[in-house]
C-alpha cells in the first residue's frame, strides 16, 4: 500500500511541474536514440556497440532532447555521450538524478527522479546503474561525461544525471572540463564553419577498477568532434586518468581502435574524404598551443609549491620578532589613540561651553527683537482700527437720521392720502347702499307671505284633523 500511494503521489508531482528532467530509455523497436539522434552527424548515431548491457537513454529537459547517452550497465557508467555545444555559462546548483527504467522496466516511471523519490518503488534499484551512494565516501567525483560549463539554462540542467556521470579523482575531474571547456571553446569552435555543425562525443574506457566494487573507474577519458560542414574535420583527443595533465591528439581512426572492435563514431567517418586538412591542421595547433599553456601553469604552480615552503620555513623563524614588533605598534598606537581621546575631550568641553554662551546670547537677542518688532507692527493696526471705528460710528448716525426721518415723513402723508379718498369711497357706495336695502325689503316681504302662508296652511291642516276625529263616519253615511 505504501509503494502504490507513493507512486501515484510521484507520478501526480511529474505532471504538474513540466521542468521536470526526463532520461527516457529508448525502445529496441526504435531508430538509433530517437529523437536524440539530431545530435550525431546525419542523424546516424555511432556504430558497433551492440552488447545487451548497452542502454541508449535519450536525456531530456522541459520536453525537449538535450544529449544522447550509450549507458553500460555492466560497469554502470555511460560509454559515451553526444552533444552540441550551445553557450558556456556558470555551474548552476546540481541537482542529481538517476533512471528507474534501467532497473526496473517494468515500471512506470519513464523519466528521470532523484533518488530519494522512488527508494521503495522501484524493483532492483541500483542494480543497473550508479547511485548516490556509490560516491559517498569512495573519494571519488561525479565527473560530467558531457560536462555542464559548455551549456546554460536547460541544457546545462540536462547534464546533472547519474547516467552521464563516471567516478573521477576532484583532480582529475576538474582537469577535464578545464581541458575540454578550453578546447571546444577555443580550438573547436572558432574553426567550425557553421557551430550548429559541430558533433561531439565525449566518452570514457572502463577498467577493472571498481568504486566499492560495483561503478567501473575509467582508464581514459575521450572526446571525438566532427565538424560536417563545408571545409570540415573531425579529431580526437584522449586523457589517460593516471596523467591529469595528458591530452594526446589523434585522429578519429586512431581513437576508435582503442575502443571496442569494429566501432565507428561518426557516419562515413565525418566525410573523411572531403575533410578540410589546413583546417584540421589548425584545430590541432589551437589544441596543442592550448595544452603547452596548460603545462606551463602545471610548472608555475609546481614552482610556487616549492617557493611556497622556503616561505614557510622564513615564516616560523620570524614569526616571534612579528609578534613582537606587532605588540609594540600595538601599544604605540593605544597610547596616540588616548591622547587624541583626552585632547578630544577637552576641546570638545571648551567649544561646549563656548557654543552655549553664543547660544544664550543669541536667544536673548532674538527675543528682545521679537518683541520691539511686534510693538512696532501693532502701532500701525490700532491706530488703522481707530479711524475705521470712527467711520463706521458717523455712517451709523446718518443712517439713523434718514430712518427718523422717514418715519416722521411716513405719517402724515398717509392720513393725507386716506382723507382725500373718504368722499370718493363715500359716493361709490351709496348704490351699493341703496341695493342693498331693496334687496332687504324684498327679502323682508317675501318672508312675510311664506309665513302667512305656512299658518294658513298649519291652520287647515288642523282644522281637517278635528273633523275626521270627532264626527261619526255613520252620519256622514245618513
Amino acid at each position: 500500500e505504501w509503494t502504490m500511494s507513493t507512486s501515484i503521489v510521484f507520478l501526480l508531482c511529474i505532471s504538474v511541474f513540466p521542468g521536470f528532467s526526463q532520461g527516457r530509455v529508448v525502445r529496441e523497436d526504435e531508430t538509433g536514440f530517437a529523437e536524440c539522434n539530431v545530435f550525431f552527424p546525419g542523424q546516424v548515431p555511432p556504430e558497433g556497440f551492440t552488447e545487451p548491457f548497452h542502454v541508449k537513454i535519450c536525456q531530456q529537459y522541459n520536453k525537449e532532447p538535450r544529449f544522447a547517452t550509450l549507458y553500460s550497465t555492466k560497469d554502470k557508467i555511460p560509454l559515451y555521450s553526444a552533444f552540441k555545444f550551445t553557450k558556456p555559462a556558470q555551474s548552476e546548483e546540481e541537482n542529481w538524478l538517476v533512471e528507474p527504467q534501467i532497473d526496473d522496466p517494468q515500471n512506470d516511471l519513464h523519466e528521470m527522479v532523484h533518488e530519494a523519490d522512488i527508494i521503495g518503488t522501484v524493483a532492483n534499484l541500483g542494480a543497473n546503474q550508479a547511485l548516490t551512494s556509490d560516491y559517498v565516501g569512495s573519494g571519488y567525483d561525479r565527473g560530467l561525461l558531457n560536462p555542464s560549463l559548455l551549456h546554460e539554462k536547460d541544457f546545462q540542467m540536462a547534464t546533472y544525471t547519474l547516467t552521464n556521470a563516471v567516478p573521477l579523482s576532484p583532480s582529475l575531474s576538474k582537469s577535464w572540463h578545464r581541458d575540454i571547456g578550453k578546447v571546444v571553446e577555443q580550438a573547436l569552435i572558432p574553426h567550425c564553419s557553421k557551430k550548429d555543425h559541430l558533433y561531439l562525443l565525449a566518452g570514457a574506457i572502463p577498467s577493472s577498477v571498481r568504486v566499492k566494487g560495483k561503478v567501473s573507474v575509467p582508464e581514459s577519458l575521450w572526446l571525438a568532434a566532427c565538424c560536417d560542414a563545408p571545409e570540415g574535420w573531425s579529431l580526437g583527443l584522449v586523457k589517460n586518468v593516471n596523467d591529469e595533465n595528458s591530452l594526446a591528439d589523434l585522429t578519429v581512426g586512431e581513437l576508435e581502435k582503442q575502443l571496442l572492435a569494429e566501432v565507428h563514431l561518426f557516419k562515413g567517418n565525418c566525410g573523411k574524404d572531403k575533410q578540410n586538412q589546413e583546417k584540421r591542421e589548425a584545430v590541432l595547433q589551437a589544441v596543442s598551443q592550448i595544452h603547452s599553456e596548460e603545462q606551463v601553469e602545471t610548472t608555475d604552480n609546481q614552482e610556487t609549491k616549492d617557493s611556497g615552503w622556503v616561505r614557510k620555513v622564513a615564516g616560523i623563524v620570524a614569526t616571534p620578532f612579528i609578534k613582537l614588533l606587532e605588540l609594540l605598534i600595538y601599544v604605540f598606537v593605544e597610547l596616540v589613540k588616548y591622547v587624541f581621546y583626552f585632547l578630544w575631550l577637552v576641546v570638545k568641553r571648551v567649544c561646549g561651553t563656548i557654543l552655549d554662551g553664543l547660544y544664550s546670547l543669541w536667544s536673548g537677542l532674538v527675543s528682545y527683537l521679537k518683541a520691539i518688532s511686534m510693538v512696532l507692527i501693532s502701532i500701525p493696526y490700532d491706530v488703522g482700527r481707530v479711524i475705521i471705528n470712527i467711520f463706521l460710528g458717523f455712517l451709523q448716525i446718518v443712517q439713523d437720521m434718514v430712518s427718523l426721518t422717514y418715519r416722521i415723513l411716513s405719517i402724515p402723508v398717509g392720513f393725507v392720502l386716506h382723507l382725500a379718498a373718504f368722499p370718493y369711497h363715500s359716493i361709490c357706495a351709496i348704490p351699493s347702499v341703496l341695493k342693498d336695502i331693496a334687496t332687504g325689503l324684498g327679502g323682508t316681504f317675501s318672508l312675510v307671505i311664506d309665513a302667512t302662508a305656512a299658518v294658513l296652511h298649519g291652520f287647515y291642516y288642523l282644522v281637517a284633523h278635528i273633523v275626521k276625529r270627532f264626527v261619526p263616519k255613520g252620519s256622514s253615511e245618513d
